[in-house]
């Protein structure tokens, strides 16, 4: 643990994609983690303090396009430096877009690597648009491999987020607000004391139920608390009902101005549809930030 209490956190970021994702996703955080970009290209690179590590072979620098088994064997030689990476870490917050041959290859293993070192691993992991047949066949297998290989895989539809995006005017190849929105919060709701506090314990004890797991993040103004659960519901997720769920960590936050009801109001539309006996541990925070605005981050689990 950092002095002050707070995790060690790393945000990783696999081939083109996930790099810049986790780049845009560390620049609000940067304070409370470290960055791995992992195969990160060159021609996209900046002046970014991170931690890489290139995927191309010592004796020339071809990449691994279209060939995920020598991305996996590759990233599977990096293990001693991934060991080094890891010695201070808790938690890694993993970013990929499946389908192509480094994220398909090197993101299940790294993840892997992550997690036999003790480090809670959530991956976000972006799957092809509906019309790449081919990347889709690819992006199945390393899902599959991702999802064992993490204790929380949220599976992001493309199609989705670029539809989302396109309505902001932004572009979601350079950076999706939905997902910088999801890594800030769970930062936070490990690293800032609050009202309530949660920490990785309690994450532990969420995702440790079987079961599959996602999560959510949504905003809204405060003087609409039940809009956030609504448009928690419109994230760019995969379709995964969590009616039923045995197990919710939710962390509500808002400006000076938010009040008891409010929280309950948002944390009774989060776990209405859960299990009877599911596990629900609640956080709540004020954050300057958020004034007039709700914000809540939800890691639900042992979903059937």
């Amino acid at each position: 643990m950092r002095a002050g209490g707070e995790a060690d956190i790393l945000i990783a970021g696999v081939g083109g994609l996930g790099c810049a994702w986790a780049i845009q996703a560390h620049k609000k955080v940067s304070a409370n983690t470290d960055l791995l970009l992992i195969d990160h290209p060159e021609v996209n690179r900046q002046e970014v303090k991170a931690h890489r590590l290139d995927l191309g072979a010592e004796e020339h620098d071809a990449g691994c396009a279209s060939l995920p088994q020598l991305a996996h064997q590759r990233m599977r030689a990096h293990g001693p430096n991934t060991e080094i990476i890891m010695q201070p870490i808790e938690l890694v917050i993993l970013m990929v877009g499946l389908g192509g041959g480094a994220g398909s290859g090197a993101a299940p293993e790294f993840a892997r690597q992550a997690r036999s070192r003790g480090a809670l691993v959530l991956s976000i992991a972006a799957l092809p648009f509906e019309s790449q047949i081919a990347r889709i066949e690819v992006a199945s297998q390393a899902l599959k491999d991702l999802e064992e290989s993490s204790d929380v895989c949220v599976r992001l539809m493309l199609d989705r987020l670029a539809w989302q995006a396109r309505e902001r005017g932004a572009d979601w190849r350079k950076g999706a607000h939905w997902i910088e929105e999801l890594v800030d919060g769970i930062v936070q709701t490990i690293c800032r004391m609050g009202l309530i506090n949660l920490d990785l314990m309690d994450l532990r004890a969420v995702v440790e139920r079987k079961g599959k797991a996602t999560m959510l993040v949504a905003q809204a103004a405060a003087s609409e608390p039940l809009e956030v659960f609504a448009k928690a519901l419109k994230s760019p997720l995969d379709d995964l009902a969590i009616i039923g769920a045995r197990s919710c960590l939710l962390q509500i936050e808002g400006g000076r101005g938010m009040t008891v009801a409010q929280v309950e109001a948002v944390s009774n539309a989060f776990t209405q549809g859960l299990h009877p006996d599911a596990l629900v541990i609640l956080g709540a925070r004020m954050s300057p930030e958020l004034e007039g605005q709700l914000r809540a981050v939800a890691i639900v689990s042992g979903i059937s």
